[in-house]
């Protein structure tokens, strides 16, 4: 049997759809009945049985399809294994996030790279806010994805994968939660909690700014060592604190309310990896993760 064969025969009998297999191969729905036709036609035996309604494997189908399916992954999996050698993308490549809906993009980015370069491990861990750039510089990390701005001069900033609207977590109660959105001018009005750290003051005023665009002052009270505190310490009454409003779907609890920021400018997040190690590795997670990177509207 050739490739074509192969492939055509593979993806009609695990859709069992015509219309699905012609959408996985990228090809015609004419094009695969025909290698189809042809293919039973040579073997002299009847590989599906065809209604309006329905497709259904043959006995005869049904022993090719179980033979056949796990010897041709074996080939797949071992060309690619090749290709990643070839390509030096093997060994271990660790990746790094600063919240939930990162890790999200990186995990699946991780699963699809996984099928393409099964020679190669992913390790995932969440790299806290107090340490942001730590981990790479210390060599724990390769490559991480992360809120932006970032302006160092040994590490790379690559491309913006995503943007978030900013929120504003107030106490449940609080005068502010009883309105539909806020402004920066409204930060001057309340204690702002804040990430303790040794990160870049650019970087902390991007997310905590010390005065409001008027030029008004905000201040800055509690200051927490890991972000699940943050929640904690505004429920209890000690002041409020920015956030990706995307937060309101991974830690909303009792006491505490998300409030749209409507003038601020979107958080921004994306990949940095260190300057002097870009590698291989570095270079086809990357890819895969812009590949499936969401795109504006």
């Amino acid at each position: 049997m050739e490739r074509h064969e192969i492939e055509a025969f593979l993806a009609v009998a695990e859709e069992l759809h015509f219309r699905r297999a012609t959408e996985r191969l990228g090809a015609s729905q004419g094009r695969v009945s025909q290698i189809i036709r042809a293919l039973e036609r040579r073997l002299g035996v009847t590989l599906f049985d065809r209604t309006s309604r329905r497709v259904a494997l043959t006995p005869a189908g049904q022993r090719l399809h179980d033979g056949l399916a796990p010897a041709y992954r074996q080939i797949e999996e071992t060309v690619a294994q090749a290709v990643a050698v070839g390509k030096g993308v093997t060994g271990t490549l660790r990746v790094g996030f600063s919240s939930q809906w990162a890790s999200d993009m990186v995990l699946k980015t991780a699963e699809v790279f996984r099928r393409s370069y099964p020679g190669c491990v992913i390790e995932a861990q969440e790299v806290q806010l107090t340490d942001t750039f730590g981990p790479l510089r210390a060599g724990t990390l390769d490559l991480q994805l992360t809120e932006f701005p970032v302006d160092e001069p040994d590490l790379v900033a690559g491309p913006v994968i995503f943007s978030e609207p900013r929120a504003l977590l107030v106490p449940e109660g609080h005068p502010f939660s009883r309105s539909g959105s806020v402004c920066m001018e409204d930060l001057a009005r309340a204690p702002m909690i804040v990430m303790s750290g040794t990160g870049p003051r650019y970087w902390h005023e991007n997310i905590y700014p010390r005065q409001t665009p008027q030029g008004r002052p905000i201040t800055h009270s509690a200051a927490a060592a890991y972000w699940m505190e943050v929640p904690a310490l505004v429920a209890s009454g000690r002041g409020v604190s920015p956030a990706a409003l995307r937060a309101a779907h991974y830690h909303a609890r009792p006491g505490i309310a998300f409030v749209p920021i409507r003038d601020a400018p979107p958080l921004e997040y994306g990949l940095i990896w260190p300057r002097d190690r870009c590698t291989a590795r570095v270079r086809a997670f990357i890819e895969i993760l812009c590949r499936l990177a969401p795109r504006d509207p």
